[in-house]
């Protein structure tokens, strides 16, 4: 079920708003970028996300992604506390124009309510994002 979720960075600064249905998963992913910050992620189309404060402390990182097939995704951080709220990118093979929340950073979110969203495990290590890694445990 769609619901609107309120975020921010540890520091604060960072503030956003997004819908979100909970009940398609947390995503856990073997990638390097995603292994490295273990994020646990959830997606939303671009125009159900609102950015509401801190423009001006977002900073970005976009990996090299020379013979990388998964598209375009720029990855913000707070430039204050260095938490990674959220990502922004486009992949036409999966929703289009998006924003991966991290959900972390999730305000109104309870511990029940996290705990029971399905966990997909991607096996972005392979570059297959839609099925799981041989091994999981570790994510």
């Amino acid at each position: 079920m769609k619901k609107t979720y309120h975020g921010r960075c540890h520091c604060s600064a960072i503030r956003y708003e997004a819908v979100l249905d909970l009940d398609e998963g947390l995503r856990r992913c073997n990638c390097s970028f995603c292994r490295r910050t273990r994020m646990l992620k959830t997606f939303t189309p671009r125009e159900d996300f609102k950015l509401l404060s801190g423009e001006d402390h977002l900073v970005s990182y976009r990996a090299d992604k020379s013979g990388w097939p998964v598209g375009d995704v720029d990855h913000y951080f707070c430039k204050r506390c260095g938490i990674r709220p959220f990502s922004r990118g486009y992949l036409k093979d999966f929703m289009g124009h998006f924003y991966c929340i991290n959900a972390g950073t999730l305000e109104d979110i309870s511990e029940e309510e996290m705990s029971a969203a399905p966990v997909i495990y991607e096996n972005g290590l392979a570059d297959d994002f839609f099925n799981p890694p041989p091994y999981t445990a570790h994510l």
